[in-house]
């Protein structure tokens, strides 16, 4: 696959990302840099990775706008209609994309088959560990006014707290992926740690 299919590819669904979103084009562009970094060790169809991590977030906008209940399933349909308005991908190309795409997501706990679609849901969960869940974490209490910490309520120490148990080292596919995620896991922790330790003026 000739490089500018990507530059392409990227102009066609720049319009299906809102900047400003936890879930921009920038989410995207790190979830492709995980992915070939994961791929390089793993193996795999890199064009194929490099596309479903391009598309597995097009239908994002249409989940916030209730227009559909999973942003996944609805990526995966909608990627489909894209890459047939390119001659040059195969049809068995296609279903591995999309079959990629429509098990990415974390919260729907659905089980990767291929390993392209292993590596996407690493690349895409590694996006929601170490310094980037923090930078996203006090985003989105800017946005919506939550405090820091908060011993009882909702407050960014305790989502990041949450996150991390959820999408922990464990909950990775690959070898690769789980040596990454578990530098962003410590780094996550020891950031909650060192947080909590100044705020009682212990450190």
């Amino acid at each position: 696959m000739k490089e500018d299919f990507l530059i392409l590819l990227k102009e066609r669904i720049l319009p299906y990302f809102k900047t400003g979103e936890s879930h921009e084009f920038g989410h995207t562009e790190r979830v492709l840099n995980n992915a070939v970094e994961i791929a390089d060790s793993e193996g795999g169809d890199i064009d194929a990775i490099k596309i479903a991590a391009l598309l597995h977030d097009i239908a994002r906008i249409k989940e916030a706008n209730n227009e559909t209940t999973c942003h996944a399933e609805e990526g995966a349909k909608m990627a489909e209609e894209i890459l047939k308005e390119f001659e040059d991908i195969s049809e068995e190309k296609i279903k591995i994309i999309t079959d990629a795409i429509r098990t990415h997501r974390l919260s729907k706990g659905l089980k990767a088959e291929s390993k392209e679609a292993k590596i996407l849901q690493d690349a895409d969960r590694l996006d929601s560990l170490g310094a980037i869940l923090i930078a996203r974490a006090f985003s989105s209490a800017y946005l919506y006014n939550h405090p820091f910490y908060d011993e009882e309520g909702e407050s960014v120490i305790k989502y990041i707290e949450e996150r991390n148990k959820k999408v922990n080292p464990e909950n990775f596919n690959t070898k690769k992926a789980q040596e990454l995620a578990k530098a962003r896991y410590d780094f996550a922790e020891q950031f909650i740690e060192r947080f909590k330790k100044e705020l009682k003026g212990k450190l």
